[in-house]
C-alpha cells in the first residue's frame, strides 16, 4: 500500500493508534514521529510517569494524551484508552507500545490486514523471536503464553505476547479483571471466546538493552499470568467448552451436527474412535468431579478431538450412575475379601464408600473393557461411512 492509500484507509475506517508509556522517555519522542508519518490519531496514556514524559509530550498538542496520576500498570493504560477512543469515535485502535522495540512503519501491515477481512478481526503482531538479541526468559514466555492461549480457544498463534495490535474497539469485552501485563492475555481469550478471530501478522521488532526499559517483573507478574491461566482453564474447561458445544448442537439438526462436527471432523477414524475410547474410559473411570478436566486435558496432550472425547465421557450422567456403580460393585466383587454381595443391598453412595477398593476396580475393569469395545466399534462404524478418510 501506498502512504496516501494507508492514510486514506486509517480514516475511512477509523482506526487511531495507542501509546501507552511509563518512564520511557528515551525512545517515545521516537515512537511518535513514527506514527505521525501515517495519522495524528494519536492517543497517548501517560501511566503516571516520573521521568521526561510530560515535557516531551507538551511538544505534540495535536495528538490526544491522557495523563494518569499515578502508575497502575499497562491494562489500566489500556483500558482507559479504548474507553477515550469509542468516545472520540473510533472504531479500532492499533496498540504499539513505547519502549522502541515496535516499528511505527509496520502500522500498514495491520491497516492492510484489516482491509483484507471480511468481518472484524483482532490482530495481533508476529515477531520473529529467534532472530539476534531476544532475551531467552521472552522466548520462552512467549511459547509457554501460546501453549495456553491455544488450550483455551483452540487457537494456534505463533506470538501472542507482542503488544503490537489492532483492535475492534466494538467487539472486545467491555469489562476487564485484570491490572497489568496480564491484561493483554485476558483480552484476546475473551475476545476469542466472543467468536472474533484473532491472527497473527508479521512485524519487526528491536531489543536495543542500551535504551529499552522494561517494567515486566519476572516473579511478580508470571505469577499473575499463571494465575489467570489456571482461572481462564477452568472457565474454558467447565463453562466454555460446554457452551460452545451445546450451542452448536442446537443450530443444527442431529443428523447436520452428527455430519459436520463428529463425521467431518477434522482427524482420522483411528483419531476419532481413540477420541471416543478416552471419554468412556474416562467417563466410566471413579474420578468423580474430575472428568472433564481429565478428559479434555488428555484430549489436548495425546491430540485428539476434544469434542468427542468430551461427548464420550458423559457416558456418566445421572440416569445412567446407578447401572455403573452396580455394574463396577458385580465386576469388582471376585477381588476382594469379605461380603461383596450387592443385590441384598441398598445402591447409594455409602455402598460405595464401605466397598470402596471393590468399587475402584471394578470401575477400572468396567471402563476398560468399555472404552476398547467403543473405540474399535466406532472405528468400524467410521471406516465403513468413510473408507477414504486414514
Amino acid at each position: 500500500m501506498t502512504l496516501p492509500e494507508v492514510q486514506n484507509a486509517i480514516l475511512d475506517r477509523k482506526i487511531c493508534i495507542l501509546i501507552p508509556t511509563y518512564n520511557n522517555g528515551k525512545t517515545l519522542k521516537r515512537v511518535i514521529d513514527g506514527v505521525l508519518d501515517y495519522t495524528q490519531n494519536i492517543i497517548v496514556i501517560n501511566d503516571g510517569s516520573t521521568d521526561s514524559t510530560a515535557q516531551i509530550l507538551a511538544g505534540y498538542p495535536q495528538i490526544t494524551t491522557i495523563s494518569l496520576p499515578e502508575n497502575k500498570g499497562k491494562g489500566n493504560g489500556l483500558k482507559t484508552g479504548f474507553r477515550k477512543a469509542k468516545e472520540l469515535g473510533y472504531n479500532y485502535a492499533v496498540t504499539i507500545d513505547s519502549d522502541g522495540q515496535h516499528y511505527p512503519d509496520d502500522i500498514p501491515v495491520f491497516v492492510q490486514a484489516l482491509l483484507a477481512e471480511k468481518e472484524d478481526v483482532l490482530l495481533i503482531g508476529n515477531r520473529n523471536m529467534s532472530q539476534d538479541g531476544i532475551p531467552k526468559k521472552s522466548s520462552f514466555g512467549n511459547r509457554f503464553s501460546n501453549f495456553w492461549f491455544w488450550f483455551e480457544t483452540g487457537i494456534k498463534l505463533e506470538d501472542t505476547q507482542s503488544g503490537y495490535r489492532l483492535y475492534p474497539l466494538h467487539k472486545i469485552p467491555k469489562k476487564y479483571y485484570t491490572p497489568k501485563f496480564e491484561f493483554e492475555i485476558e483480552i484476546i481469550v475473551r475476545t476469542a471466546w466472543r467468536h472474533i478471530p484473532v491472527k497473527n501478522v508479521p512485524v519487526k521488532v528491536l531489543y536495543d538493552p542500551a535504551e529499552r526499559v522494561s517494567h515486566f517483573r519476572p516473579f511478580k507478574d508470571f505469577t499473575r499470568i499463571s494465575i489467570l491461566n489456571t482461572i481462564l482453564v477452568f472457565i474454558t474447561l467447565f463453562y466454555i467448552i460446554p457452551r460452545n458445544f451445546i450451542n452448536d448442537f442446537r443450530k443444527k439438526s442431529f443428523k447436520r451436527f452428527l455430519k459436520e462436527d463428529v463425521l467431518e471432523s477434522d482427524g482420522s477414524n483411528r483419531t476419532k474412535a481413540f477420541s471416543i475410547a478416552l471419554g468412556v474410559f474416562i467417563g466410566l473411570s471413579p474420578f468423580w468431579g474430575f472428568h472433564t478436566l481429565l478428559v479434555i486435558s488428555l484430549a489436548v496432550l495425546f491430540k485428539l478431538n476434544k469434542v468427542l472425547a468430551f461427548v464420550a465421557s458423559n457416558v456418566s450422567l445421572p440416569p445412567f450412575i446407578p447401572f455403573l456403580i452396580a455394574g463396577s460393585l458385580f465386576l469388582g466383587a471376585p477381588f476382594v475379601h469379605g461380603e461383596s454381595n450387592i443385590l441384598n443391598q441398598e445402591l447409594n453412595f455409602d455402598l460405595v464408600k464401605n466397598n470402596l477398593l471393590q468399587y475402584v476396580i471394578g470401575s477400572l475393569i468396567m471402563a476398560t473393557t468399555m472404552s476398547a469395545a467403543s473405540g474399535i466399534g466406532v472405528y468400524l462404524f467410521l471406516n465403513k461411512l468413510n473408507p477414504d478418510s486414514k
